[in-house]
């Protein structure tokens, strides 16, 4: 196994945070400092800052979160960090994220595997919002939107969008990209100020009945869907 992969699965911190650390030259194995190509095997003494890291066997956890608007989606120790509201007994990692002022549902894992392989873009996986808006959204707007425009030098991807039937000002939009705040600066773009953004989906996983900071545990159906997109 390499090192990276030993550190995240330890609960010492993200494999992508162990990246960083071993650029750092702050991990060593055996008394020599480690690489990227570094392997561990039993038996070897892995120390991070001159400190032995003591790894745990590896208990994989899925869960779903309800974010409520306020919880900022990091493992940083700030006010309102996402790890502290869930309180969940394991160390694990947001999956993604969603900005302090949105809301609803996020993935958390431990397994760092899984979390690379659903937030990078490449993959394109689906994830699906309802959006509020403060005025009623223009036609025009909408195939504008849906075929592609540019925020800040970039091209956003094709995506559908489906009005509420019983509000002009609420939609649907399905994503297959994650570009910083991608849904708020679309609408800013037309002179359209989010009130309310709420992500409810993530490929086949949803909210369920779960309410605002309110977690579960993936069920047996989600994860075998969920490691059958990922192959």
């Amino acid at each position: 196994m390499k090192v990276d992969k030993y550190i995240g699965q330890s609960g010492f911190t993200s494999r992508r945070k162990a990246y960083e650390l071993i650029e750092e030259k702050r991990v060593t194995v055996n008394g020599k400092v480690a690489n990227f190509s570094t392997k561990i095997n039993k038996g070897d003494v892995v120390l991070i800052d001159g400190k032995v890291l003591e790894a745990k066997e590896f208990v994989p956890v899925y869960i779903v979160y309800n974010k409520p608007k306020g919880i900022v989606c990091t493992t940083e120790k700030i006010k309102n960090n996402i790890v502290d509201a869930i309180k969940h007994p394991e160390t694990i990692y947001p999956v993604g994220r969603l900005d302090k002022e949105s809301e609803g549902l996020i993935l958390l894992t431990n397994h760092g595997e899984v979390i690379d392989k659903i937030a990078n873009p490449l993959f394109e996986h689906e994830k699906e919002y309802i959006v509020t808006l403060n005025l009623p959204l223009r036609d025009r707007v909408i195939q504008e939107m849906s075929d592609g425009i540019e925020i800040h030098g970039e091209m956003t991807q094709p995506c559908k969008i489906t009005k509420d039937p019983l509000s002009k000002r609420i939609f649907k939009i399905v994503l297959k990209q994650g570009l910083n705040r991608q849904i708020r600066r679309m609408c800013n773009k037309y002179d359209y100020q989010v009130l309310k953004l709420q992500r409810i989906r993530v490929m086949d996983i949803t909210l369920d009945k779960l309410k605002p900071g309110e977690w579960r545990n993936l069920t047996e159906d989600e994860l075998k869907g969920l490691f059958k997109r990922l192959k």
